[in-house]
């Protein structure tokens, strides 16, 4: 049974959150990832709606669970959005699910389960990608002032000081007020390791001060409708290492299930993200997987009852969970 957003919120920040300052510290070095110094093989999964999910957040023990399952399933970065209110119909979208209000500032109980996540995720040795704002919401209609984008960017910078495990995406697959944006973040703190993805599938770069800024790139690589993109995208991906120097993530690749929303026209296998993945990784690029789950809504067979991608619901998406596991036996970076 779905449950009103602004009830799992309320609900959500009374959990204690967990101590801070302390924690893993992801930093980059020439085209390669670290944490705390080390090499990194930043390997994520699309979990979008993890601050707004009443399973996930249902307490800190549960929440550790949960993330130990990733990491045992090779994940060790979660990409999850800020704003979650598009009018698609995805799993557990409402109209308050936004880190933000209109006017920028930002709303409590959302950062006070974001923070509960982000300690969770450094007690577990793991990184989040945020992403501030997102084309799908632009598409309905929810869109900030400019300034109001600026202060949401300054204010979340600030607020996130004591968690060097997260990185902040400032798009999904679209570019608005960028550059502004990037700044706000640096002003606000200077250390913050910055992203954006700056179009649809295949549109692999923004500005070129907008690419520029960023500290490491995630475009969103061609899908199925260009070829096959496990030939594609590792192609795109080697492009952009070559031709800026930075880390390169393929930041939700091609897909299984629903054709809707960019997905693909014809039938998939979990090989061809295996493949795609290795050739990435091969490449000099990271990955973050991506599948049907956010696309289809909550009730179809592609999502697990609890809204969370978990690796073990489905055959198919268990195959590619089990070659993350295994992590550096068929590439070693």
């Amino acid at each position: 049974m779905r449950i009103a957003g602004a009830a799992v919120l309320l609900a959500l920040a009374v959990l204690p959150v967990a101590a801070q300052g302390s924690g893993p510290v992801l930093g980059v070095r020439g085209t390669e990832f670290t944490l705390n110094g080390e090499p990194f093989e930043f390997t994520g999964v699309s979990f979008f709606n993890a601050i707004y999910n009443a399973e996930f957040n249902r307490s800190e023990e549960i929440r550790r669970e949960w993330l130990r399952k990733f990491r045992r399933h090779g994940v060790n970065v979660l990409r999850i959005w800020a704003q979650w209110d598009n009018r698609r119909g995805f799993v557990d979208t409402c109209g308050e699910c936004s880190l933000f209000s209109n006017d920028g500032s930002l709303r409590d109980r959302p950062l006070g389960v974001l923070r509960q996540i982000l300690a969770s995720a450094a007690a577990e040795g793991m990184v989040i990608e945020l992403t501030l704002f997102t084309r799908e919401s632009w598409l309905d209609n929810i869109r900030l002032p400019e300034a109001a984008m600026e202060r949401v960017a300054a204010e979340l910078a600030r607020e996130l000081k004591p968690w060097r495990n997260a990185a902040f995406q400032v798009w999904n697959e679209f570019s608005h007020h960028t550059v502004p944006v990037v700044k706000a973040i640096k002003a606000a703190d200077p250390e913050r390791l910055v992203t954006s993805s700056p179009g649809v599938a295949g549109v692999l770069t923004g500005s070129a001060e907008e690419t520029a800024l960023m500290d490491f790139l995630t475009p969103h690589t061609s899908r199925q409708s260009a070829g096959r993109p496990w030939e594609i995208a590792p192609a795109e991906i080697r492009y952009l290492i070559a031709r800026y120097g930075k880390p390169v993530v393929d930041d939700e690749p091609a897909r299984n299930g629903t054709a809707q929303f960019g997905g693909p026209k014809g039938e998939t296998f979990p090989e061809d993200h295996i493949v795609q993945i290795l050739r990435v990784r091969e490449a000099g690029g990271y990955v973050i997987y991506h599948h049907d789950m956010f696309q289809t809504g909550r009730g179809s067979a592609a999502v697990p009852p609890s809204g969370i991608p978990d690796p073990e619901f489905s055959a198919y998406h268990r195959r590619v969970f089990e070659f993350l596991a295994r992590g550096g036996r068929y590439h070693a970076r």
